[in-house]
């Protein structure tokens, strides 16, 4: 038979906060406003038109399911 030790739960520290610059804060900003703003190109006004390889589509068929849930028109 086992016994089950008798310890007392040790304190947790408290959180500090994350003390950062004006710079960084907008850096990360910006780069997730560009990130937004490319998959809302692409899930929403892309209709295909990007493509890599001459008629490819698979950008729009990847997020196809997705623009219609959003609303988008696609056909």
């Amino acid at each position: 038979m086992s016994t089950i030790p008798n310890t007392a739960p040790t304190a947790r520290a408290s959180a500090t906060p994350v003390v950062t610059s004006e710079a960084r804060a907008f850096a990360w900003i910006f780069g997730a406003a560009i990130v937004a703003l490319a998959l809302y190109y692409f899930i929403g006004v892309d209709q295909g038109a990007f493509s890599v390889f001459g008629s490819d589509t698979h950008i729009h068929e990847f997020v196809h399911d997705s623009r219609h849930f959003l609303g988008f028109p696609c056909h």
